[in-house]
């Protein structure tokens, strides 16, 4: 076999954020500065960025980027003159930065390069210099290869992917998420949890990314819960950065699976957030592909996989061992099932329907047939 393995570079630590206007001005000199709604919480940023840039323009991403507005903020940007992107928030606020910087280097239509919903066609231009610098410890995706933006005209994510998308530099910093409330903990650690685990198990999963997985799982297990209950607990703050970011590593050399296969129709559907979505899901989905497994090939290796997975989070090696402890996290991280966040069992069968198309569900160690989906949605709802 033969593996390859990419990455960004990667600067983490408490304190690392002082770097990062350092870092940009070796990069471009005319930066689009990429933040959250709440872009006051970033003026830190801002004045590094204009002590060392000859000129700085900013955007704000509120909620999920859709491809309208990523496609005019591109638009500007690119007239603008910038040359290089730094984007500090969350997963959303990252890929977005992501996107903007592979399409103010290239000027095509954004469907001409979006998956599923569009072309797929590959850029013609490597994407302007990027720092992505996570504020939340769960997607990863500073150091992924992808961008995931909403399309409201199909109702679904999709995904801009190429190798050029992984940033030039991610800055990890885990004492950015100590103001993080609970929730949003507690759900971008499940997002972190999940993309662990599937990439694990995916048929993908490679002795490069194993490691990763492993370490992350781990340290998801011990601190999760900690970083919920106490945000200003520094340790467990940086066993969930560290985790995000080996998850982010691990799904961008390998493959993820169902849980995202479904989540990519679910968050255009629902509107909530991707960790809860994942987090309601991933007990559900661990416990069908397990007895799919058992009923079609007692022997496959992705069973083994799972009791692998039961051992890293309990000390015991069985499947169900994890499956038991996910279950558990998710009853003391009060998840909230998919009813709750908006799912009702009139649009489960579009919902399921959707995932089977999802990039991500080609990942997953075993086939899910319809039966199969609609099942994991139907016991996902909860009450």
């Amino acid at each position: 076999m033969i593996y390859s393995f990419s990455t960004a570079r990667v600067v983490f630590g408490i304190g690392a954020r002082a770097g990062v206007a350092t870092h940009a001005a070796h990069l471009g000199k005319h930066c689009l500065l990429v933040t959250g709604s709440r872009a006051a919480r970033c003026d830190w940023l801002l004045e590094n960025l204009r002590e060392v840039m000859d000129e700085v323009t900013s955007v704000a991403i509120s909620g999920e980027p859709d491809t309208a507005f990523i496609s005019a903020q591109a638009e500007a940007a690119r007239g603008a003159g910038c040359d290089v992107v730094v984007a500090i928030g969350g997963g959303s606020v990252i890929d977005a930065g992501k996107a903007l910087a592979a399409l103010v280097a290239n000027t095509g239509d954004l469907f001409d390069y979006l998956e599923v919903v569009g072309r797929g066609l590959p850029l013609e231009h490597n994407p302007l210099p990027m720092i992505a610098v996570p504020t939340t410890a769960g997607t990863g995706a500073e150091v992924t290869a992808n961008a995931v933006l909403l399309s409201p005209a199909h109702g679904v994510k999709a995904s801009l992917r190429a190798p050029g998308l992984i940033p030039s530099l991610a800055v990890v910093d885990p004492e950015l998420a100590v103001s993080l409330p609970p929730r949003q903990t507690a759900a971008s650690g499940m997002d972190a949890l999940t993309q662990l685990m599937e990439t694990f198990v995916s048929h993908a999963a490679s002795p490069l990314t194993d490691p990763l997985c492993r370490d992350g799982l781990t340290r998801a297990a011990r601190s999760l819960r900690i970083a919920v209950q106490d945000g200003a607990d520094l340790r467990a703050r940086s066993d969930m950065a560290l985790a995000a970011l080996f998850s982010g590593m691990a799904l961008a050399n390998a493959k993820l699976g169902a849980v995202h296969g479904f989540a990519a129709p679910l968050g255009a559907m629902l509107g909530a957030a991707h960790g809860e979505i994942c987090a309601a899901l991933l007990p559900h989905v661990m416990e069908a592909n397990i007895k799919v497994l058992l009923a079609t090939d007692s022997s496959h290796p992705a069973l083994d996989r799972y009791a692998e997975v039961g051992h890293l989070l309990t000390g015991v090696r069985e499947a169900q061992a994890g499956v038991d402890f996910v279950r558990s996290l998710c009853a003391d991280l009060g998840v909230r099932g998919l009813k709750v966040l908006g799912l009702d069992e009139g649009r489960v069968d579009e919902a399921a329907r959707k995932a089977a198309k999802a990039s991500s569900m080609k990942g997953n160690p075993v086939v899910l047939d319809h039966e199969r989906l609609v099942s994991i949605l139907l016991g996902a709802l909860g009450e």
